[in-house]
């Protein structure tokens, strides 16, 4: 207990936290984080107890996803933090706004190999923005603060405290930063520079833009403008998956997402464009394919606010570096309105041609129709959540999300895993708005501890879990590039999914046939509750489309409906 007139390491976070407007964590106490829990226990600050500190990481991303706000996990020192990594690395990859602290052994203990010692800063090095070992109470406000600035400043990102056990008992009078020791990187505000007047002047000459849309522009809050410029100058929008949200997926001039599983028709005019031009996108390699083919006959403009980003997979011919809303403003009004534009009719014929396709079954549940029955029937408003796989395509291709931060997903790392907490945290985020994890039979058990969690704080998020029995995408793999050789992609002992809920008290339904789709997803929407629909599919079913890695677009694999049984069905055309 610290003195009158001072406070320790912990209670000096803590208050830290909380004056930065954090009003929940989560997280998993430990030996070497014992004495920060002990007085987090006295503070107002909600904690939500976790069952895997992999758990509590996720959530954060979940929750920061959401709200923007960034999300907070402790965990201990030793395997705790080394649990807290892959989410770590999944926030960098994706760059949300999570701060993790973990408990380390004393500072007179550091580097004597004591129990459930790990070297957690220099770890965590390569998959933060800002890492610090404390080392002294006084150094406790500072740190902290500035760990939330960074957090959020520029391209946000995350962000890791290690707080030796001593220090957390330490006295200190010094409760707030007098001055923070932050690069001024962080802290500038990046002017706008490059090629702006040269960027509006291709714009203008363009006959057949195309917006590409990227993560970015949800991040910074751009999705306003970008539909006031796609509106004034008839300009089509394709998005990645994390810029899903981004621009209105119902609206006449949006072609969904592009890339690997992209539509069809979307990838199609990414061959035909004479200019496309990344918003918030960085060219990854699921999106370029070979960069050296991608849109080859097309000018390649950029802007970002990371000058690393620009040009780095692509080549780049003209490029803003800065933020997103305000090059967007500087270039909308010196923009071409245009009512009509030819390359919109085509566009409009390219979806024509070029639907989203799958053949129905009679009998067996296409998972394609059950996300696009839920989407139907939430009038596209829920948060879908995911994990990651063919699920998690099939969500992408055939939910049409128009707001941002209605879609949440691991995107860069590709994490399996992450849904279900993440979909906790998106709740506690967005309490009063349904929540749906879309998930696989394989993503769920790798967090599936979580229902406890669920269940322990009343968190209602509903779950549809595709059961193929495999691991889906390993096995379309398998099948169309490794000659029908399944190695280790089946899952032969999966659970009864609805037991297993039902063992922590919450509802679950499994539903086998194509008549059970309604009352499958009515079940799954009216339950006042949490609960779980479990829905059986075909083993071999895939996405499509589907472009190699490595392909150009025009090697893309489209659906072949004379290839597979059943009778085809066309979506969003």
């Amino acid at each position: 207990m610290a003195s009158k007139d001072n406070k320790n390491g912990s209670q000096v976070m803590l208050d830290t936290l909380q004056r930065l407007n954090v009003d929940v964590c989560w997280g998993l106490p430990g030996g070497a984080i014992l004495p920060f829990y002990d007085e987090l226990y006295k503070s107002s600050l909600k904690h939500i107890l976790v069952r895997h500190e992999q758990a509590a990481v996720h959530a954060a991303e979940g929750y920061a996803k959401v709200c923007g706000k960034t999300g907070v996990c402790i965990a201990t020192s030793g395997p705790g933090a080394t649990n807290l990594l892959t989410g770590l690395a999944d926030a960098k990859m994706d760059s949300v706004p999570v701060l993790a602290i973990t408990g380390q052994v004393a500072t007179s203990a550091i580097g004597t190999d004591a129990f459930q010692e790990v070297d957690t800063f220099g770890m965590s090095i390569p998959i933060t923005k800002y890492n610090s070992l404390l080392k002294n109470a006084n150094d406790v406000a500072r740190v902290t603060e500035e760990a939330m600035v960074i957090s959020q400043a520029k391209r946000p990102g995350a962000v890791l405290i290690d707080f030796p056990k001593d220090i957390q008992v330490q006295e200190t009078n010094i409760f707030k930063a007098k001055e923070l020791q932050v690069d001024r990187h962080h802290l500038e505000p990046v002017p706008l520079s490059g090629e702006l007047d040269k960027f509006i002047d291709f714009l203008n000459r363009a006959q057949k833009p195309l917006l590409y849309v990227g993560g970015g522009a949800i991040i910074s809050g751009a999705s306003s403008a970008i539909l006031k410029l796609a509106e004034k100058a008839q300009i089509p929008v394709v998005t990645t998956l994390m810029g899903l949200g981004s621009f209105p997926g119902t609206h006449n001039l949006s072609l969904g997402m592009l890339g690997m599983h992209g539509t069809a028709y979307a990838n199609k005019a990414v061959i035909e464009t004479d200019m496309i031009i990344a918003l918030g996108a960085r060219f990854d390699d699921r999106v370029a394919g070979d960069p050296n083919l991608f849109a080859a006959h097309a000018i390649k403009a950029q802007i970002d606010i990371d000058a690393s980003e620009i040009g780095k997979r692509v080549g780049i011919d003209v490029y803003v570096q800065g933020d997103l809303v305000e090059a967007l403003e500087a270039i909308i009004p010196k923009v071409k309105k245009i009512s009509q534009r030819p390359w919109v009719k085509r566009i409009e014929l390219l979806k024509k041609e070029n639907p989203l396709r799958f053949n129905e079954y009679k009998s067996f549940i296409k998972p394609q129709k059950v996300i696009h029955r839920m989407w139907e029937k939430t009038a596209g408003k829920a948060i879908i959540v995911t994990d990651v796989g063919q699920h998690q395509m099939w969500a992408a291709q055939y939910y049409l999300y128009d707001k941002p931060r209605k879609f949440v997903t691991s995107g860069g790392l590709g994490t399996m895993g992450f849904g279900y907490p993440a979909a906790l945290g998106a709740k506690e985020a967005a309490p009063n708005e349904e929540v749906i994890l879309v998930t696989g039979d394989g993503s769920f058990q790798m967090c599936l501890q979580e229902l406890a969690t669920a269940k322990m704080y009343n968190i209602k998020v509903k779950i549809l879990l595709f059961n193929n029995g495999f691991l889906g995408m390993v096995r379309q793999w398998q099948e169309l590039f490794y000659d029908n050789r399944f190695a280790e992609s089946t899952m032969e002992y999966n659970p009864n999914f609805v037991k297993l809920a039902n063992a922590y008290d919450i509802e679950g339904k499994r539903i086998e046939s194509n008549d059970e789709i309604e009352a499958g997803l009515d079940f799954l929407l009216n339950t006042d509750d949490s609960c779980i629909l479990e829905v059986a599919i075909p083993q071999s079913e895939k996405v499509y489309p589907m472009i190699s890695t490595g392909d150009s677009y025009e090697q893309m694999i489209d659906f072949d409906p004379n290839k597979e049984a059943g009778e085809a069905t066309s979506l969003f055309q």
